[in-house]
């Protein structure tokens, strides 16, 4: 587990998740999943990077931010069972997955992780909230200091 983990306030969350038994996604380079594909479970970041790209209508996608070690991808999707706001490309990482069936059966089971997960889909509110209000810049916390543990 990296350095930055440890320090997490999210470090309890992630070791659930890990818990839950992720199988490792046979994706080192390339898209682990596109804007506006079906959500097929949540992804961790576990070595490497990510890089998040944002389409919309009116521009071609753009980098919304770079994710490392701890980040945790598709949460969001995965509750509601919508589709991939993001495109994720692989950078030399290496990644788990949850499969969204798997999570939701777990969800059910354990209420603590239901309440671990609350508060970290509202910093992610608020940090695509800041994202847009600049510009679609990078998110930040409020120290300045990005989060590891970043939800998409």
């Amino acid at each position: 587990m990296g350095r930055a983990l440890r320090k997490s306030p999210h470090l309890d969350l992630w070791l659930a998740l890990h818990r839950l038994g992720p199988t490792e996604v046979d994706c080192r380079q390339g898209t682990l999943f596109r804007q506006g594909e079906s959500c097929q479970g949540v992804y961790l970041v576990e070595e490497g990077r990510v890089k998040l790209l944002l389409a919309t209508e009116t521009t071609k996608a753009r980098e919304l931010e770079i994710v490392g070690p701890g980040a945790v991808l598709g949460l969001a999707e995965s509750l509601t069972g919508g589709v991939y706001r993001l495109t994720a490309e692989v950078q030399n990482a290496r990644i788990s997955c949850i499969e969204r069936d798997s999570f939701l059966h777990q969800l059910h089971q354990d209420q603590q992780l239901c309440l671990q997960i609350v508060p970290l889909l509202s910093e992610d509110l608020h940090s695509l909230y800041h994202s847009f209000r600049m510009g679609l810049g990078p998110s930040t916390s409020s120290s300045g200091k990005r989060d590891p543990l970043i939800v998409h």
